[in-house]
């Protein structure tokens, strides 16, 4: 029986790295589509997002049948459960880049100067989803608290983000439309890395059993 968990765990990390990986694919796309100006990468956000749904649901109901069939002991409880809390915060990271997405959809931003660090911004934000999702896999405790430092550079790009495009209002009316969309992409991307902390925190907790 013990056999059968541990390979029903590892097949739990296989659809939470597949997960975290449609996460990564949705807010790339996203960003994409905003650098490049191109809506037909925004609609495959779409898509993506509703794989990511897909994903919750199933790894839902095999969190549930791991919990209620295998009568796991208390690690393994902490390891389980902490999955289902973490899906609902890749969940949301999927919602946010379909946000991106809509709203890149429905404007144009070539050649507009307020776009030069959102790149960055979404770069680290990225790199925070892959650490936190590869820290709940590996067990990895310095890694997930690594996530939530990493969440510091994401803040001070948005505040910086922030101040460019206030700026850019300031000086040009005529840009204001396009700078309030930038500043909720911005604050998108900076929810995303919210969720990413949150996820981490939730390995701290699988591990330790101690929640941050």
């Amino acid at each position: 029986m013990r056999e059968y968990y541990t390979a029903q765990l590892e097949t739990l990390n296989t659809n939470m790295i597949q997960m975290g990986a449609l996460c990564e694919d949705a807010i790339s796309a996203a960003i994409q589509s905003l650098l490049e100006d191109d809506r037909t990468i925004a609609k495959k956000v779409a898509d993506t997002e509703l794989e990511i749904d897909q994903m919750e649901r199933d790894i839902e109901r095999q969190c549930m049948r791991l919990l209620l069939m295998q009568q796991p002991v208390a690690t393994d409880l902490r390891v389980v459960s902490s999955a289902l809390r973490m899906i609902a915060d890749l969940e949301r990271i999927g919602d946010q880049a379909f946000d991106i997405a809509d709203i890149t959809k429905s404007g144009s931003f070539q050649g507009f100067s307020g776009k030069m660090h959102i790149k960055e911004m979404a770069k680290a934000a990225i790199h925070m989803v892959t650490d936190s999702v590869d820290s709940y896999v590996k067990q990895d405790v310095q890694l997930a608290k690594r996530v939530t430092e990493e969440d510091d550079v994401v803040d001070e790009l948005f505040l910086k983000v922030r101040r460019e495009l206030v700026k850019l209002i300031h000086t040009d009316q005529n840009a204001s439309e396009q700078a309030l969309d930038l500043l909720m992409i911005a604050k998108y991307l900076e929810r995303i890395g919210d969720h990413a902390v949150n996820v981490s925190e939730w390995v701290i907790y699988s591990v330790t059993g101690k929640h941050m």
